[in-house]
């Protein structure tokens, strides 16, 4: 393939550019299947313990973390890298663990930008 001020691609570079573009897709998905699965984290972990992380949303002490909501979890909070139906999901600030949907911690933060945090 030539490029220059007159930019002439032969039929072959086409054709290659085009193989590799359709193979793309495939790559991916295959990249993703082989990706190890998340570690679930334990709320006893120095990290999660500083981040009052617990597995179930409604055990959070609403007098000692004011403001704790009930309608607080994982699964509602910006940084989940689940779908809403996944019982537990990937998190933005415990990378490479898994959360539980129903969780929180005190870096929880609404999906939802006309609700104040």
């Amino acid at each position: 393939m030539r490029l220059g001020p007159t930019c002439r691609l032969s039929r072959r570079s086409l054709i290659q550019g085009g193989l590799a573009a359709a193979l793309l897709p495939a790559l991916r998905s295959s990249d993703a299947a082989a990706a190890p699965a998340l570690t679930p984290l334990d709320p006893k972990e120095p990290a999660a313990a500083s981040l009052g992380y617990t597995t179930d949303s409604a055990t959070v002490d609403g007098k000692a973390i004011p403001n704790h909501a009930p309608d607080q979890k994982c699964a509602n909070c910006v940084q989940f890298r689940g779908a809403a139906s996944d019982a537990m999901g990937g998190c933005a600030i415990f990378p490479g663990r898994s959360v539980a949907a129903n969780g929180w911690c005190k870096l929880w933060a609404s999906t939802d930008s006309s609700m104040p945090e």
